[in-house]
């Protein structure tokens, strides 16, 4: 069974992602006194009195615009409210309540949720604003007063909003979901894949380059299996990074990386790769995950029989350094090939947890050294004595030989493509540790 959720809404600047942080206990969401900074649905994972619940963080809602990015935040609230079990209701006590604030509450009562209003702002202790009780009139119940900067009031909210939870059903939580980093320059079409595979508006996909700016979760479940893809703000250069926001964002992909299992790679087919793809993709790289180069927009170039391999080749000489990723070219505007990302997840995810015993790695240890001998220098020879596997994700391998220095990098090299030849890793990067003997086993 899903976990409950609950969706924290209200108009811009009430403080809500200042609120959805306090509750969650991190900083999830961008805040920034700059309405309109949370542009698409922002979620969260929490717990209360044993509860573990959902929040999600909505763009603020403007009853009436005609602006864009604003109408774009107003359905992304709307699809939030549809999905939440409880929504919370942020108003500004220092504001007092407004046209908006009604309008908004309207819009709420017409979803039939149960809805728990908090007072934002409320920051001072001791006797309470009267301006609070202005707040009735919006017909919502009893209020809560709450100070997302302080964090008091948070408990007396999740109270209110525990009561409205379905019983517990005691199923175990699922452990075998795949992470998934969604990463690439701006505008290279990532939200608008998630929002294919999901099949639902689930992002903001507006051609206004740095429309995302969070690392976004959605689940999705099928016959394949249980995936959580992260959809991230797109990388920009560092030159073009000067708004604080912007610098955020390239943060926050970076941790969608680390906390990802497998990352797609987004590349524009029309732009090839460019510098700042290779330094996306070294960071995945860096950060050993495992790796699909996803090539984009592939039904707007014009082709001939030849052009995919030329593609491939290209990307090939300009992710040198990536040779064991595959390559898929898709069109996440007409679907196409989108389905087969699953089994491509789920097979360098597969590659990137291979266990491979000891006594099978010295076997290609010593095929390798028969047809390939040890490197020498100034009448040295290495000497490699055994090679075993010490972790997973990616393949981590130590080999003790006699001396590290003479253990030249080429050489390195080609002992790791003698491993994949016999075991595939597809899709994963490997680690080779050296040791000689008498290091520290530590």
């Amino acid at each position: 069974m899903a976990k409950p959720m609950i969706a924290i809404v209200g108009r811009p600047n009430v403080g809500k992602s200042m609120l959805f942080n306090k509750l969650i206990g991190r900083r999830l969401s961008i805040v920034e006194d700059t309405p309109g900074v949370t542009r698409d649905r922002i979620y969260g994972e929490s717990d209360w009195c044993g509860r573990k619940f959902t929040l999600v963080d909505t763009g603020g809602i403007e009853p009436n615009t005609d602006n864009q990015i604003l109408a774009f935040m107003r359905q992304q609230a709307q699809i939030a409210i549809d999905n939440a079990t409880v929504i919370v209701l942020v108003v500004d006590s220092k504001t007092g309540m407004t046209a908006a604030d009604q309008e908004v509450a309207g819009m709420l009562q017409r979803s039939k949720k149960p809805i728990v209003l908090a007072v934002n702002k409320m920051d001072a202790t001791g006797p309470v604003d009267p301006e609070f009780y202005e707040f009735y009139n919006l017909g919502l119940g009893d209020p809560i007063a709450v100070s997302a900067i302080h964090g008091h009031g948070t408990g007396d909210l999740l109270d209110a909003c525990l009561q409205y939870f379905p019983p517990e059903d005691g199923a175990e939580e699922d452990d075998d979901v795949i992470q998934v980093a969604i990463i690439g320059k701006p505008n290279v079409g990532k939200s608008s894949l998630t929002n294919r595979i999901l099949g639902q508006e689930r992002v903001i996909v507006s051609n206004v380059a740095g429309t995302t700016r969070d690392a976004i979760d959605s689940y999705f479940e099928n016959e394949t299996g249980k995936y959580n893809f992260i959809d991230t703000a797109g990388m920009r250069k560092k030159s073009k990074v000067d708004d604080t926001i912007e610098k955020y964002s390239v943060l926050r992909a970076t941790m969608a990386i680390e906390r990802s299992d497998v990352c797609l790679i987004l590349i524009d087919a029309n732009d090839g790769v460019t510098e700042q793809d290779t330094k996306i993709a070294g960071l995945a790289h860096e950060a050993g995950k495992a790796c699909i180069i996803v090539v984009n927009k592939w039904d707007m170039v014009e082709k001939d029989g030849k052009t995919m391999d030329r593609m491939r080749e290209d990307i090939r000489r300009d992710l040198s350094y990536m040779t064991y990723a595959p390559i898929l070219f898709i069109s996440a505007l007409t679907g196409q090939r989108v389905t087969r990302l699953f089994e491509l997840i789920n097979y360098v995810h597969n590659q990137a947890s291979t266990r491979i015993t000891t006594g099978m790695l010295n076997s290609v240890l010593a095929d390798a050294q028969t047809r390939v001998q040890p490197p020498t220098d100034k009448g040295r020879r290495l000497k490699i004595y055994y090679m075993t596997q010490v972790g997973v994700k990616p393949p981590h391998f130590v080999i003790f030989c006699n001396d590290k220095k003479l253990f030249h990098f080429s050489y390195q090299r080609y002992l790791e493509n003698q491993i994949r030849s016999v075991f595939g890793l597809e899709g994963t990067p490997i680690i080779l540790s050296i040791r000689q003997k008498g290091d520290d086993d530590n």
